[in-house]
């Protein structure tokens, strides 16, 4: 059994491995095109590191070849002081566009990773948000791509400038003297050791932090979108109480992480200073022997000093390093998820023009089910024909939203077919196919935006007309003509400042405008006041003339004068007929009825 979990183990660390490396690939695959940018921005470094390292050179010239010349080395030291002077200019140069190159290069591949993350997201199915909370995927599209922008300009800047610098840094020491830079050299194994130590804990102690941030910010979402159900239900203080509790635990995480870093960092602080001592004590004995110069021992402390330097810089990006890690790997797990829904292949695709469609619809023996084991709709078999009006009704539960989500093709079924024309809709790409249906659900969403730009969704090549022909056919038009822009109104997120009727009027012009010829309302009336509600009957007795529609209802009086009403109960079609053969027969349907009855009489929401 041990040996079972050991190699469990094995293979989930290489498969974690191989994982990283494929991220790390896929990564240096967004630096390709900006080769040249970065060559550019490495010369640069180059130039720039030089130029410093020669300063102290020029100094150990000054020392030991002008001064002791007295007076007469005036113009030399004049000279030197000028060489000095300029090659910190050319320092301040090179430095100035190095950071310009490494920022255009890095902000470029942030940039073009952004936008294929967030394609990437807006092509994946339903299935995949019902796994992934926003948060964490806002957390990916913001803070981790920002985290990889902040390798490519400060990591891999650092590790280019600072290792060549260390590689020159001791070039100059083996130039000034040998044996002194040999006995410097004996430090390396120490500087690995301290590097080997720390390396597990600093990267447990990034992920541990990381992971608790991205629960915390998956918190905090969640929480906004629900402040209205969260002050209504007075849970303020046990909210407040559970993000305390979540940001105690990323607070000690992130602890854990300062001190592991300081700790790391402080250990070649005092290495650097032994070091620097080390150099004091051999080079200054050599000087008073007077087999040494002292402008060879000032040169060669200040090149320990800098030696060090770069060090520290290297190892203060460590953390930078293991959050690039950290969020290559989230990302990677974002991009390797195949969406569940997805165009058919060439080969297979149907073409079905939307000017031709009917609007038939056939559900042939459809199983579904969000969780294995779970099904959601049981052997379900219904035929809707061309310009049929469908009134869906049931409990909460009975699978009606999943009904028209499969319609929609949000999700796919696991057993049957769906066709519309004959057609199923599995060779349709997804494009073609929600040109065909159109959903208005519960919940409108509009966008910050005019509300013309709401009504077209952004398209340009609908016309200003065409929207207020659509908004005057739901009603909408004297809503938005009583506002203080009428159409170039701009609304604020999630159409705040608009009652929820205002909102599903806008969301059902929207549908209007796009034309689709099969039509889902998905409880689309439930929120509606009793004049909003007349108002989206009145739209849709005119829109649904020579369309199919489907209309899941919540108040049974939007589908009394249906052609057709569907009763659904776990998965299943129970009943199906018009309002008045349903009640006649006295079954579900009636007593859904009678129910809804009941709750006009008591004040409720028919």
């Amino acid at each position: 059994m041990g040996d079972k979990k050991t190699r469990a183990a094995a293979a989930a660390r290489r498969a974690s491995a191989d994982d990283r490396r494929r991220a790390i690939r896929s990564l240096l695959g967004y630096a390709r095109p900006h080769r040249m940018t970065f060559l550019a921005g490495f010369l640069c470094t180059f130039l720039a590191i030089a130029a410093d390292l020669l300063q102290p050179y020029i100094v150990k010239i000054a020392i030991d070849d002008a001064i002791p010349l007295g007076t007469r080395a005036i113009p030399l030291l004049i000279g030197l002081g000028a060489a000095y002077l300029s090659l910190a200019g050319v320092g301040l140069f090179f430095t100035y566009w190095q950071g310009v190159m490494m920022q255009r290069a890095g902000q470029g591949i942030v940039a073009q990773l952004r936008n294929d993350l967030f394609g990437h997201i807006s092509g994946q199915s339903m299935s995949f948000f019902d796994r992934h909370p926003i948060g964490s995927l806002v957390t990916n599209e913001s803070s981790d791509t920002e985290t990889i922008n902040q390798f490519f300009t400060q990591v891999l800047l650092s590790l280019v400038r600072d290792g060549l610098s260390i590689v020159m840094i001791i070039g100059f020491m083996f130039y000034l003297d040998v044996t002194l830079a040999l006995y410097c050299l004996i430090l390396f194994p120490v500087i690995f050791i301290i590097a080997a130590l720390y390396r597990k804990m600093l990267r447990s102690a990034y992920q541990k932090a990381r992971s608790q941030l991205s629960r915390l910010i998956a918190f905090i979402a969640e929480n906004l979108a629900g402040m209205s159900l969260i002050q209504t239900y007075h849970q303020e203080k046990e909210q407040i109480g559970r993000f305390a509790e979540r940001n105690g635990r990323y607070l000690g995480d992130s602890l854990r992480e300062v001190r592991g870093t300081i700790l790391f960092n402080r250990s070649f602080d005092l290495l650097g200073n032994v070091s620097v001592a080390l150099v004091v004590w051999l080079g200054g004995y050599a000087v008073l022997d007077r087999t040494f110069e002292f402008g060879v021992l000032y040169a060669f402390i200040s090149y320990i000093r800098q030696f060090f330097q770069p060090i520290n810089q290297i190892t203060q990006q460590w953390n930078t390093f293991q959050s690039t890690l950290v969020s290559m790997d989230r990302l990677w797990r974002i991009f390797r998820v195949e969406p569940e829904v997805r165009d058919p292949a060439p080969e297979d695709t149907k073409e079905l023009g939307a000017d031709r469609v009917e609007g038939r619809i056939d559900f042939n023996n459809i199983r579904f089910s969000y969780v294995d084991e779970q099904e959601v709709l049981r052997d379900l078999d219904l035929h809707i024909r061309p310009g049929e009006f469908v009134g869906i009704v049931g409990t909460t539960g009975a699978g009606k939203s999943s009904l028209v989500n499969l319609l929609a093709r949000f999700y796919d079924v696991k057993k049957g077919s769906i066709r519309i024309d004959g057609v199923d809709i599995r060779r349709l790409t997804l494009d073609s196919l929600h040109r065909i249906v159109g959903l208005v659900q519960q919940e409108p969403f509009l966008y910050s935006g005019t509300v013309l730009d709401n009504v077209r969704l952004f398209r340009e090549d609908i016309t200003r007309e065409e929207v207020v022909q659509a908004c005057k056919a739901v009603g909408a038009d004297a809503m938005i003509a009583r506002l203080k822009h009428g159409y170039d109104t701009r609304l604020s997120e999630r159409g705040s400042g608009l009652s929820a009727g205002e909102r599903q009027l806008v969301s059902f012009a929207r549908i209007l405008v796009f034309k689709p010829k099969i039509l889902i309302l998905d409880e689309a009336t439930a929120n509606l006041d009793s004049h909003t509600e007349r108002l989206i009957q009145q739209a849709l007795d005119r829109v649904s003339l020579g369309r199919t529609t489907l209309v899941i209802a919540h108040r049974l009086s939007t589908i009394m004068h249906a052609d057709r009403i569907i009763v659904m109960q776990q998965g299943r079609i129970v009943e199906e007929g018009t309002h008045g053969r349903l009640l006649a027969a006295g079954g579900c349907y009636a007593e859904l009825h009678s129910h809804s009855l009941r709750k006009v009489r008591g004040g409720g929401i028919g």
